[in-house]
């Protein structure tokens, strides 16, 4: 069980392959001359995240002029109470911002915020925020310049690296949190400075930032699929969401100790989700000092982490490993399914009396995913509302034990056949995932339907390996992250109903929604005949393996689009076929001749076989 104590606070986060990163907080924890407040230190960078954020495509010097006509409310931000709420702050800061871009005309034509500025107040905010591009896939080149231009870039004095680094990963990831940006800025800034005075700086560069990058792209996923949570499903089920992450994380503590925590991180992650970095940064700090000051209580995996100074202690205890689990009798657990008084305790205070529930079933189940818990704990749910109309709820009540079961028992059954599949298909995995989604999905296009294939695709391969009892939480975890960006798609271009339902009817079973998906029998692709769906040209020849491997499974989505119900041994033997014609062509003296040669047969071959290709069913 030591990969389950792992999870990481806040969020399901594999931290193994990041595992430097841990180093690079403390290094750069080390660095850090005393004397100077973190925040008042990074008052000017924290207002240049937030307004990075909102105006993604400005330019660098646009956004510190910007930044810098802040920083007087800044200012009165940071002399905050220790005790007092951030919101107030927030609102003004965020309010006053809003309408410096508003009162500029310049920016508002250029970054198209016209129809925002009609509205007020919370209208305004949102408005704005669904202006945000959160497109990681198109940005998946690296946050940092050519290691070995790294050291010339760092010795100009007018050049603040922290400054630039906070700049380039705010715009390409507008919903990560304010204060993870302050913290691998200052890791970014500690790394630099040491490789550039090694021999090999290269290679030490590649090294060191590499975990830097793959945390900021995993971790600003999450935070943005924290952000979807609470915006799209109502405040009960973003509530559930926290209080099963900080129950995981911290299994020793109360429950009033929980459910206290909740309320506290809930509000913060509201704060984060608004943009607001000066603010998120406030009540981040005022959180983290209270865990630091309830460790006794609450883990006792926090100890070095709250020896860290800010920024360093926040990302250190989000990312520490879980507490050891308590010796927990399973009795508490009875009560909840076998006491006299269970219905009147659910209609008596419902909300408190579900989340004890919550908070029982999780600190006994940490091998589970947070969306699996919630299934269980919506079930849960619909058993006490139909029994406790019964004249004997208990003897239904009892029967709950094995709705639970069943619950867990689908994850897994479900897991196991995904990863059976992936161990007898090995690199072929994807091709099928490609033609099941396909189907499944028809209205997307051949190349969103090769990247979503990519990615689940991915998920099996990262997950699968692992011991039996952890694929169902890693591939469930890794799933509502992919699926959570395929349903923000659909929200701003709907694909489908069924889609849509699955979207937006329950977020715990979200993903069984899409496992159950049926194959679209309604929809009719454009015609396209196989001169077009197969291009095969010299320019193809340069192409990397991976890259063919994308064209040849477009390929696959738009024959799968055509003939939906043919037999897909098909499908599969065309694409060979196609790769076949590509690495002979390629290797031919006169490679245009051999194209010219070839790529009629193939689509000779690819019409005749459509046109005789019989309906089949049964697809995996």
């Amino acid at each position: 069980m030591e990969a389950v104590k792992a999870l990481p606070f806040l969020v399901f986060f594999s931290y193994s392959k990041c595992e430097s990163l841990q180093t690079s907080l403390l290094h750069a924890a080390r660095q850090r001359v005393n004397g100077q407040d973190h925040l008042e230190e990074n008052l000017g960078l924290s207002v240049s995240v937030m307004v990075t954020q909102f105006l993604q495509d400005a330019a660098y010097d646009e956004v510190q002029t910007v930044a810098q006509e802040l920083l007087d409310l800044a200012e009165r931000c940071k002399h905050l109470k220790p005790r007092k709420s951030p919101s107030e702050c927030a609102h003004h800061l965020m309010a006053s911002f809003l309408t410096h871009i508003c009162n500029n005309h310049g920016l508002v034509d250029r970054h198209v915020f016209t129809d925002c500025c009609k509205m007020k107040n919370a209208a305004r905010l949102s408005c704005f925020l669904s202006y945000k591009k959160d497109d990681a896939d198109s940005h998946d080149t690296s946050l940092f310049p050519r290691p070995e231009l790294t050291c010339e870039v760092a010795k100009e004095k007018n050049v603040s690296l922290k400054a630039r680094f906070s700049y380039e990963t705010s715009r390409r990831h507008p919903f990560l949190f304010g204060p993870t940006i302050l913290t691998t800025s200052a890791c970014y800034e500690t790394a630099v400075q040491s490789c550039c005075q090694e021999e090999n700086k290269t290679e030490c560069l590649q090294t060191k930032l590499e975990p830097i990058r793959k945390y900021i792209r995993g971790i600003s996923a999450r935070h943005h699929h924290l952000c979807e949570i609470g915006t799209k499903f109502n405040e009960k089920v973003s509530s559930a969401v926290e209080l099963i992450l900080l129950t995981k994380k911290q299994p020793k503590a109360k429950f009033s100790e929980i459910a206290k925590l909740t309320v506290d991180v809930k509000n913060l992650h509201e704060i984060c989700c608004e943009g607001n970095t000066l603010a998120c940064a406030l009540g981040r700090r005022q959180l983290m000092n209270y865990t630091c000051s309830h460790q006794a209580v609450l883990s006792s995996k926090f100890a070095e982490c709250c020896e860290l100074p800010e920024p360093f202690r926040g990302e250190c205890i989000i990312t520490s490993e879980n507490d050891d689990n308590p010796d927990l009798s399973p009795l508490l657990l009875t009560r909840f399914t076998e006491d006299q008084s269970v219905c009147e305790q659910f209609s008596g205070n419902q909300d408190d009396f579900l989340q004890e529930f919550l908070y029982e079933y999780s600190r006994r189940h940490p091998e589970l995913a947070v969306p699996v818990i919630l299934r269980v704990f919506e079930t849960y749910k619909r058993v006490l509302e139909n029994c406790c109309k019964l004249e004997n709820p208990l003897e239904c009540l009892q029967l709950g034990k094995e709705v639970f079961h069943k619950v867990v028992l689908e994850s897994r059954d479900h897991v196991k056949a995904y990863c059976d599949l992936h161990k007898q298909l090995g690199g072929k995995f994807q091709d099928r995932l490609t033609v099941l989604y396909t189907k499944k999905i028809p209205q997307l296009s051949a190349q969103e339907l090769v990247v979503f294939a990519k990615k689940m695709a991915a998920a099996a391969s990262r997950c699968c390996p692992l011991r039996d009892e952890l694929q169902p939480a890693c591939v469930e975890d890794q799933a509502k992250l992919i699926l959570g960006a395929l349903c923000r798609s659909h929200g701003r271009t709907p694909v489908s109903a069924g889609v849509g339902r699955c979207c937006d009817d329950s977020y715990a079973f979200r993903k069984p929604c899409f496992d159950d998906l049926q194959e679209n029998g309604t929809y009719i692709s454009s015609p396209l005949s196989c001169d077009r769906a197969i291009s095969l040209k010299e320019d193809l020849c340069p192409a990397q393996d991976v890259e063919l491997q994308i064209e040849k499974q477009k390929l696959l989505s738009n024959l799968a689009k055509q003939k939906p119900h043919a037999a897909e041994d098909l499908f599969h033997s065309l694409g060979e076929d196609f790769l076949h014609v590509v690495e002979k062509c390629c290797h031919a003296q006169r490679r245009e001749v051999c194209f010219q040669e070839e790529g009629p047969r193939l689509t000779t071959r690819c019409q005749s076989l459509l046109e005789a290709a019989s309906p089949q069913s049964g697809l995996v």
